[in-house]
């Protein structure tokens, strides 16, 4: 093997060292506030999630667009985000039933 093929086998296996995958996957619940269908993006009121979030309200990206179309305003719902280094999104929505109403 010559020097220059050990340089290059060496500069690889050290870039891949650093390509792990970071993407981290998280259960939530929560309350649809709003939807923006032009972003395909629900504003959330959700519980902890995980390690990665405080309870609070935002504004999350749903994919797919299948997922975005089974919601709707008022909707409680559990799904999964899904986070990858500065980026995620909401997948995999369960509509959940409606709380009983108060007698």
């Amino acid at each position: 093997m010559t020097r220059r093929t050990a340089v290059l086998l060496l500069a690889l296996a050290l870039a891949g060292c650093g390509a792990k995958d970071q993407t981290k996957r998280y259960a939530m619940e929560g309350e649809v506030k709003a939807l923006d269908p032009a972003t395909k993006s629900a504003t959330i009121a959700h519980g902890k999630i995980g390690d990665w979030m405080e309870a609070m309200t935002m504004e999350y990206p749903v994919k797919p667009d299948a997922e975005f179309q089974k919601l709707h305003a008022g909707d409680r719902i559990q799904a999964t985000v899904v986070v990858s280094d500065d980026k995620y999104y909401v997948t995999e929505v369960k509509i959940l039933p409606a709380p009983p109403s108060p007698k």
